[in-house]
Order: structure tokens, then C-alpha cells, then sequence
């Protein structure tokens, strides 16, 4: 079929009538689908169920050092989890504080400190008239929920196939002291699956920030989530080329095992530099005696090591592709060459993003929601909900079955021609 704009009112006007009876079949269906958010699916929970029995009653609850995981103490974690958090996140364990399970709750607690005592002696962000963060876009609704919560103004970023535009970054981190950090998704973004250049990274740690205490919030949910043994993207380290650029405190690096073990029991880790390690554990030690040392060791125990977590992200990968595939799929099939919506082929990651024509992403999705399919809310992947394309769609394969998959896709490509069809025929009229 050729693509949409190129069809008189006539042809539009006949395929919008077999577009909405084919609506119409889909709705009769009485789906109930879920893709909205980027759960890991029952499977993927299943592969670490061996973790429930690494510890019991009659193991040594001691770790390589001695110390008894069942008590209070050891603020920053177990040694043998910071190796290999270390690990995992390419920096060496002294750079590391494990935390809990969620690194979202580190994030905010890194935000809220600041906030509250600034950071490494600067003036609190809560003494000051303005307060900015740079947010590149489309990004993680809930990074930017955490920097609307505290009332900090958010600036939008535009993405590109290499990361964020770099020009636009350090232009304003250079002249405007009110801009205090910058959310970072740099391997696998979310949504886009993008992973930053070496010249991004490069750039990054070059960065001459106007303001004092200014930090790259440096979220690394994806390091090892690979949909492809022999196709992965390579992202070099921040902080080492932090150090070469004699910025090395200008980064807080967040990890964690939420999408590798149990998303609701995990571990968590920052990596940072020594002065800002300094910095955090003042906070830590008011404000804890120390976080799950026994989960630590249990997943010490459950992967041994680096090679441990690669062999069970494979497992992950199994799991996940054939889900992102029969997406692609989907789209490459019902939509490629249409010039109604385009979409990037990550290669890792959890998610799909597609963006529709403008001002159409709110209409497909409540489309499909009549439909029985759930989207993720148009507008999420931008600060305050608001896309000024009204064009993002985040696609979220992890959690449904293949078989679901397949409907729900379905049922999203009809939706994008369906609004489509509409748009080319109101702008016609």
C-alpha cells in the first residue's frame, strides 16, 4: 500500500470505512491486555527462584570477611556484593555503597538530600529562588516524577541516535548556575533503547557546569540487559572518563538487580567518587544502621559472579526477544512504508518507542484502550506530561504472553492507521 499522505480524500475516505469495521471486529473481542508498564514477566521471575534456597536455617550467614549478614552494621554493604555490583557496573567495589532494592528510592534520596543539605557543601536546593534539571526527551516518567515532586523546573533535551544533544547540554550547564543535574539513561534509554556515543560520554565528563555541586544523575538500569549475544551496544564509563577530564565527582552512577533477580527484592548500588562517597554516608549513617545485608549475600551466593549474571541474563534474553520481535514485526509489516509513525529495532533494554503523527499518540491510545489494551499514558515520557508532539508512544513487550502480544499489537497498528486516516482526512476537509 502506498503511504497514506500520498491517497486522495477519496481513497482515505474507503479505507477509514474499512478501518473502523475492522475496529469494530477488534473491539468484539473483549481484550484485556496490559502493556503499559515494563514488568518482567512471570518466566523471567521463575529464573531466580533458586535464590530461595541459597540461604536457609543451617547455611553460614557470614560473609568472605567475617562479617554476620543477620546483624546490624556495614553502612556502605558486604564486600562480596559491592564486587560484584562492582563488577556489573564496571567500577571498582571502593567506589561502591550497596543499597536496598530500589535504585529509584536511591535517586530520590540523592535528590531530597540535595534539597535539603545541598551537595559536598554548596547551598541547599531548597534555599534557592530556582532550581532546573536537564531532562532529555523521551525519557523515564519516573525520573522526571521524582524532580517534579521536589518543585525543580525541567528542562527538555531532545534525543538523538547517539544521546543527547550535546551542544544543547553544555551551552546550559555552562551558563546557567540554577541548572543543578541532568537524568541519564545512557545504555538501552528508556524508551528509545538508545545507547550514548563514546563522544557523548566523552563530552559528558568534559562538562563545565556553571553551578556548583551540579551532578549527571547517571541511571545504568540496562548495563547488561542484551537482546543479542552477538549484536550489543558498548557504552564506555563515566566516571573513568570523569577522572581523565579532572571532573571526578561530577557523577552519581545508579545499578541495580531489580530487572535481573526480583524487581521487588533486589539490591541497589551508587557508584560515585570518593569525596562524593564522603558526602552521602554522613547522610547514611543518621539515617540508617545499614541496609539488607542478608539479601545482599543471597545474591552473592545466587550468582557467584559477573559470569553468573551474563549466563542469566541470557536466560532473560531468551525470554525477552521473541516478545520485542513479534512487535517489531507487527510494526515492520502493518506499517513500514505507510509514513504514519516510525520506530527504532533496540538491541536491548525494555521497551519499544514509536512516534506516531503529531498530535495523534493520545488519541491511539485511548483507541486501543477501547479496544481492551493497555498503554502506557501518552505524554509519560516527557516532564509534566507534556509532549509538544503529542507524538511518543512507550511500547512495553516484557510482561504480556507471545500470544497476547500478538493481539495487542494488532490492535495498536489498527489503532495508529485508524487515527491516522482521520487526521489526513480532517486536515483535507
Amino acid at each position: 500500500m502506498k503511504p497514506y499522505k500520498e491517497m486522495s480524500k477519496e481513497e482515505l475516505t474507503e479505507l477509514h470505512k474499512e478501518l473502523k469495521k475492522e475496529y469494530k471486529k477488534a473491539q468484539a473481542q473483549d481484550l484485556h491486555l496490559d502493556m503499559s508498564r515494563g514488568k518482567p514477566s512471570e518466566a523471567q521471575l521463575d529464573l531466580s527462584m533458586g535464590m530461595m534456597d541459597v540461604l536457609h536455617g543451617g547455611v553460614d550467614l557470614r560473609d568472605s570477611e567475617g562479617v554476620d549478614c543477620r546483624n546490624y552494621g556495614v553502612l556502605d554493604g558486604v564486600q562480596e556484593a559491592k564486587e560484584l555490583l562492582g563488577a556489573m557496573s564496571e567500577v571498582s567495589p571502593d567506589k561502591m555503597i550497596i543499597y536496598g532494592n530500589s535504585s529509584l528510592n536511591v535517586m530520590f534520596d540523592t535528590v531530597s538530600r540535595a534539597m535539603t543539605h545541598g551537595v559536598m557543601g554548596s547551598t541547599p536546593w531548597g534555599r534557592r529562588n530556582k532550581v532546573k534539571f536537564l531532562c532529555p526527551v523521551p525519557g523515564y516518567d519516573r525520573h522526571f516524577a521524582i524532580t517534579e515532586y521536589f518543585g525543580i523546573e525541567m528542562i527538555n533535551v531532545p534525543m538523538t541516535p547517539t544521546g543527547p544533544d550535546m551542544d544543547m547540554v553544555e551551552e546550559l550547564v555552562g551558563s546557567d548556575e540554577a541548572i543543578k543535574g541532568i537524568w541519564c539513561v545512557p545504555k538501552y534509554s528508556n524508551p528509545q533503547g538508545i545507547t550514548y556515543s563514546d563522544e557523548t560520554v566523552r563530552r559528558f565528563a568534559r562538562l563545565k557546569p556553571a553551578a556548583r555541586g551540579f551532578r549527571i544523575f547517571w541511571d545504568n538500569a540496562y548495563c547488561v540487559h542484551h537482546l543479542y549475544d552477538d549484536d550489543q551496544d558498548f557504552l564506555i564509563e563515566i566516571l573513568e572518563e570523569c577522572e581523565k577530564a579532572g571532573n571526578p565527582d561530577l557523577v552519581y552512577k545508579f545499578c541495580s538487580t531489580s530487572k535481573i533477580s526480583f524487581p521487588g527484592s533486589g539490591v541497589a548500588c551508587l557508584a560515585t567518587s570518593p569525596n562524593n562517597l564522603r558526602d552521602i554516608k554522613m547522610q547514611l549513617k543518621v539515617q540508617t544502621i545499614g541496609y539488607d545485608k542478608v539479601n545482599q549475600l543471597r545474591h552473592v551466593r545466587f550468582f557467584k559472579d559477573i559470569n553468573g549474571i551474563r549466563e542469566h541474563m541470557r536466560k532473560h534474553a531468551d525470554i525477552l526477544r521473541p516478545k520485542f520481535e513479534t512487535v517489531l514485526d507487527v510494526l515492520d509489516r502493518e506499517l513500514g512504508g505507510l509514513e504514519i509513525g516510525t520506530w527504532i529495532r533496540p538491541k536491548g533494554g525494555y521497551f519499544i518507542s514509536f512516534d506516531a503523527m503529531d498530535g495523534c499518540a493520545r488519541k491511539i491510545i485511548a483507541k486501543c484502550k477501547k479496544a481492551g489494551v493497555i498503554m502506557t499514558e501518552a505524554g509519560a515520557t516527557y516532564p509534566y506530561h507534556k509532549d509538544p508532539h503529542d507524538s511518543n508512544i512507550r511500547i512495553a513487550p516484557s510482561f504480556p504472553t507471545p500470544e497476547d502480544l500478538e493481539k495487542a499489537a494488532a490492535v495498536f497498528v489498527l489503532c495508529v492507521k485508524l487515527i491516522a486516516v482521520e487526521k489526513l482526512l480532517e486536515e483535507a476537509e
